[in-house]
């Protein structure tokens, strides 16, 4: 069945539908796109919607980013966009009845949009087509339930639970009883997660006061992965909406409690459908020099991993949050965990990125990291034990700007994301880190405007 029958058999199959949000994937990982009636949907389903290419280039508030060089000077030119296949579906948590899809920009010769993060991801996975091996990809996302009514002075608060307090010392880690109190709301994500074709798994109450975290199964297709991690943010937004609540995937949204991450779980088959991973009597070398890569490419890596400002308060001692490059087996105070329990799922857990990222880029980064490793037979160095890391061990960008400085001049992120590419995310960063440097923090009034 090909695209035109397929839209019209979902029309057909859900005749009540009245507008299509059809959109693409930015460079922060945020939906852009546009509302289409329903009279229009197989066009566009079928022909294609253009875009400004500048879309694929703006900060985090939305604006044009100049200096990344598709607005200002360009004339600011449409890019055709096509549905990526399996991503028409309904959107369940919205009164007036509406589908969406998830939409690829072609360059003008028929091919892939270079700015297009889903682009950037599928040359990485054409990169282990031609050597005819197959990414198998999870993701585990956390995130913060929050009260939608906020002020300068109480920017981000818990939502009440059933009995309409909070206890603030506690954590109340795995608690089956607080995921009761959200129920209507994990209920709707589950809901929706099934009518988007989303493979939701386990549901789990994490650390901080209405911090929860929701995995995703495996798949043996990298970009379908990504795809999963960004429909289920927008799912989760949205029924939390719905639920007159706030949901949140800022990295660090309380400064005292836990921050949130996107934990990357993959393994690799060979053409034969065999996790190389797995060795003889444990894992084999193929793993160990997929870790040395992994660790070799982090610190370059960090911008992409750690995108914004509020991303580096995660990255804190004691928090799971990694601040070094290092590896150990079944250990979450390591940057990389090898996870070897059961040999047909051994894997590797990438702890590094925020639930904050583009997903597609944080793949693109792994992923190509672990090919580099394994083609340089790069070794990882010992595994550590406890939390106990020694000066051998690479101290991870803490620094926005830093962070940003290495990868701008990164010969790994030149070769994993491309030239023009690493050049558009610097500039979008770099103009980010100038509205940071201008704005003068509620802190520095309250330490420094009387008594210096």
């Amino acid at each position: 069945m090909d695209i035109a029958e397929q839209a019209q058999a979902f029309l057909a199959q859900n005749p009540d539908i009245e507008v299509l949000e059809a959109f693409v994937i930015d460079v922060n990982g945020v939906p852009r796109g546009k509302w289409i009636p329903r009279e229009r949907a197989l066009d566009v389903l079928t022909k294609g919607m253009a875009i400004p290419r500048s879309v694929y280039a703006l900060d985090v508030w939305g604006r044009d980013v100049n200096a990344a060089g598709l607005a200002q000077g360009t004339g600011d030119p449409d890019g055709l966009c096509f549905p990526v296949p399996g991503t028409l579906s309904r959107v369940t948590w919205l009164s007036r009845p509406t589908a969406q899809v998830l939409l690829q920009m072609q360059g003008p010769d028929g091919t892939g949009y270079y700015a297009d993060p889903r682009q950037v991801l599928a040359q990485v996975l054409e990169r282990y087509r031609k050597a005819k091996l197959t990414p198998v990809v999870a993701t585990e996302l956390e995130f913060y339930l929050i009260d939608p009514v906020r002020s300068a002075l109480d920017p981000v608060r818990p939502p009440n639970t059933r009995d309409g307090r909070w206890h603030t010392g506690q954590t109340q880690v795995l608690s089956i009883s607080e995921l009761q109190d959200f129920e209507e709301v994990f209920h709707g994500i589950s809901t929706a997660a099934r009518a988007q074709g989303v493979p939701a798994d386990t549901t789990l109450r994490e650390n901080g006061p209405g911090q929860y975290e929701i995995n995703l199964n495996h798949v043996p297709d990298a970009l379908a992965a990504a795809d999963y991690a960004v429909l289920l943010k927008r799912i989760v937004k949205g029924v939390a909406r719905c639920n007159d609540l706030d949901a949140t995937f800022m990295a660090k949204p309380y400064g005292t409690q836990a921050g949130s991450g996107m934990h990357v779980h993959f393994s690799i088959l060979d053409e034969h459908g065999r996790n190389i991973f797995v060795g003889e009597d444990g894992p084999a070398e193929t793993l160990m020099h997929s870790v040395g890569g992994l660790l070799e490419a982090m610190g370059e890596s960090m911008a992409v991993f750690a995108p914004h400002a509020n991303s580096y308060r995660r990255l804190a001692p004691s928090e799971h949050a990694p601040t070094y490059a290092s590896w150990g087996f079944d250990n979450r105070s390591a940057a990389v965990r090898v996870i070897t329990a059961s040999k047909p799922a051994t894997r590797i857990e990438h702890r590094v990125a925020g639930a904050d990222t583009n997903p597609y880029l944080v793949l693109a980064m792994i992923l190509s990291a672990a090919l580099a490793g394994m083609r340089e037979k790069t070794a990882p160095g010992g595994a550590i034990s406890g939390d106990d890391h020694a000066i051998t061990h690479e101290p991870l960008p803490t620094n926005w700007d830093y962070a940003l400085q290495r990868f701008s001049k990164s010969s790994f992120a030149y070769a994993a994301l491309g030239a023009q590419y690493r050049g558009l995310y610097t500039a979008c960063k770099r103009q980010e880190l100038a509205e940071f440097a201008q704005r003068v923090t509620d802190v520095e009034y309250d330490a420094y405007i009387r008594t210096v």
